[in-house]
């Protein structure tokens, strides 16, 4: 099974930098998307052989995320919890036979750090939540988690140290939930691996250079360790300041 997760930053405008074309080359079995910024009604994807799920931000053109499936869920479940609903768009969990997929944005801290304790509360609730669905079966969480994890995940360390993103909060608790017994695939498979990114900021030569935060991620329950085939980071993709990530599993 191949699945691929990828932060589109505006779907719209991503069908219009060639989104279809690699949709179409990557033939991926589940493909997940982020920060899809549209509503019910905007698009009209044609995507033959996939069932479509969304989960739609109330504010316009803001967060969102999709999953485009070519076998159907057993459910759906959109935010944490029973309620099934969540404003920002951020959260869709399909529930197969042999696992959960949770597709996820994760919000930004912001510049400033004025959300960082927003931020902090919705990493403990997610935590219990995928720690309680891997209770039932194992899970695939993938998606645009906005922090880079350790130094190798970041080009330029020292300047950003404590900035959004590497602040030794979120850093931390992205190590608090691979102790609860989670794999992070791609550093599975190339743990050394140095320059390895998925968003490059659009500033002038940023991206040409390789200077970007590792910051997209499949992140899988332990036990599927055995049935994992390999990691990807599509970085020459272009259509989104993040790239494609790809993960193949024996499922």
């Amino acid at each position: 099974m191949k699945l691929v997760s990828w932060n589109v930053n505006g779907l719209r405008a991503c069908v219009r930098k060639g989104f279809l074309e690699y949709f179409e080359e990557v033939d991926a079995d589940i493909f997940s998307v982020q920060e899809i910024k549209l509503q019910e009604g905007q698009i009209d994807l044609q995507l033959e052989g996939y069932y479509q799920y969304w989960n739609y931000a109330v504010k316009k053109g803001y967060s969102g995320t999709a999953v485009f499936t070519k076998v159907e869920p057993l459910s759906v479940r959109y935010g944490i919890g029973d309620s099934n609903e969540e404003e920002e768009g951020r959260i869709l969990t399909l529930e197969f036979s042999d696992f959960y997929l949770v597709n996820v944005y994760a919000p930004n801290a912001q510049r400033s750090l004025a959300r960082l304790p927003f931020r902090l509360e919705w990493e403990e609730k997610m935590r219990d939540y995928l720690t309680t669905l891997d209770k039932d079966k194992p899970v695939i969480f993938c998606g645009d988690l906005n922090v880079a994890h350790e130094e190798i995940d970041i080009r330029n360390v020292k300047s950003n140290i404590g900035n959004s993103g590497f602040t030794v909060e979120e850093r931390g608790k992205m190590t608090q939930l691979l102790a609860e017994g989670f794999t992070d695939t791609y550093r599975y498979f190339y743990p050394e691996q140095e320059g390895a990114y998925t968003w490059w900021s659009y500033m002038s030569k940023v991206r040409e250079r390789n200077i970007g935060w590792r910051i997209d991620y499949f992140i899988t329950s332990n036990r599927l360790q055995p049935l994992l085939k390999d990691a990807a980071i599509h970085a020459d993709v272009l259509g989104s300041d993040h790239c494609p990530i790809v993960l193949e599993v024996n499922l």
